[in-house]
């Protein structure tokens, strides 16, 4: 009986022992776990920062009128960012402009409208260079269509194909141009297809010569 004892006592000690050992080593997973996450939030804090200055130094170099290094810096934020503040669309669509990145600064601004409203901090800036960039656009596809007019005689005309009809590029068709305003919307008739979203072959070879004049609106 004795022995039996000391045999029940020691299995008791032995098992006492192992749970204290898988305690501790629980618990050093635990903390090495902790540790872990810890450095994770650190990384992510560090990141955080360096986005955010990184965010603030293209809106100064914006300030200074050096825009492609504001670009640059408002791409590695764009990038690296998960969420995008509604500001960053603001100043990108502004920088945008500046570079002659018509389209594209159209579709920022226009973005940063279509979330704040008249409510936001830049909303009536962002209404001016919307139209600014829009109108630049309208010029742009105009040139852009008008190219042709440096390597062509004037006299030269371009086929349009069977149908005789060309989808008018200043609107693509759609037949109005569309400004976004910090109050709503604003439509203009395309003064250069009268409401019919193409061109005739002979007007499209006048717009490409310089030579189609728009229309006035008087909406």
């Amino acid at each position: 009986m004795a022995t039996t004892t000391k045999i029940e006592v020691s299995m008791r000690v032995l098992v006492v022992i192992m749970l204290l050992l898988s305690t501790g080593i629980a618990r050093s997973q635990d903390t090495q776990q902790d540790k872990i996450r810890e450095l994770e939030k650190q990384r992510e804090y560090q990141k955080s920062r360096q986005i955010e200055a990184r965010l603030d130094s293209a809106i100064q170099f914006l300030n200074n009128e050096q825009y492609e290094e504001a670009d640059s810096r408002f791409r590695y934020v764009l990038a690296n960012m998960k969420s995008i503040p509604s500001d960053l669309a603001y100043y990108f669509g502004k920088n945008s402009y500046h570079l002659q990145k018509y389209k594209q600064s159209v579709d920022w601004l226009t973005k940063y409208i279509q979330l704040k409203g008249t409510a936001g901090q830049f909303s009536q800036d962002a209404s001016v260079w919307l139209k600014k960039s829009e109108d630049a656009l309208v010029q742009q596809r105009l040139a852009q269509s008008a190219k042709a007019q440096e390597i062509l005689a004037k006299d030269f005309t371009l086929d349009c194909g069977p149908s005789g009809k060309v989808v008018c590029p200043v609107c693509n068709g759609s037949t109005v141009i569309i400004r976004k305003t910090y109050v709503g919307e604003k439509y203009a008739t395309c003064g250069y297809c009268n409401k019919l979203g193409y061109l005739t072959c002979e007007e499209y070879n006048q717009l490409l010569r310089g030579q189609l004049k728009a229309a006035v609106d008087n909406k």
